[in-house]
């Protein structure tokens, strides 16, 4: 019995590990390591014209109550903040007049629409729609000097 404790014990701790350093791995993603594709920034494009632009603008340019989506205040109130934070506040205030009824895969598409306006980089893989992946990928404002250009892209 002692030695089925040990070992579970011990398995339990490797995976604690693994996961420990997979988490530490993905955690550093951010916006400017083309992690949206431009079909999807399509999707949420109509999605914004449907959904959005009646309050935000069609310009991205808010109105009224409705913050910026683009430019230099929506970029300063955002970054160092997670597309998980984003998505979350999308998910539960938007639209204002039906919060909560956008489906996941829904707001990343309009997030991936809101990065490509506001010219990060497109690349091969969509935007994941799960929250904790979302979690995982950091709005930054200003490119790190240290990321080269995305697979498949001019360097810019």
């Amino acid at each position: 019995m002692k030695r089925t404790v040990v070992i579970i014990v011990a398995a339990l701790g490797t995976l604690w590990n693994s996961l420990d350093g997979l988490e530490a791995q993905s955690a550093s993603r951010s916006v400017w390591e083309c992690v949206f594709t431009t079909d999807q920034a399509a999707r949420g494009k109509a999605l914004y014209t449907d959904k959005c632009a009646a309050c935000h603008g069609a310009s991205l340019g808010g109105h009224d109550v409705a913050p910026a989506l683009a430019g230099s205040v929506f970029l300063d109130n955002w970054s160092g903040q997670s597309l998980g934070d984003l998505a979350g506040r999308i998910h539960n205030t938007m639209p204002l007049n039906d919060p909560g009824s956008l489906r996941n895969r829904q707001v990343a598409d309009l997030i991936a629409f809101v990065l490509s306006f506001n010219q990060f980089p497109a690349g091969s893989s969509e935007l994941p729609a799960e929250p904790m992946l979302l979690q995982q990928i950091t709005l930054n404002a200003e490119k790190p000097p240290t990321l080269s250009a995305c697979p498949g892209t001019a360097p810019s």
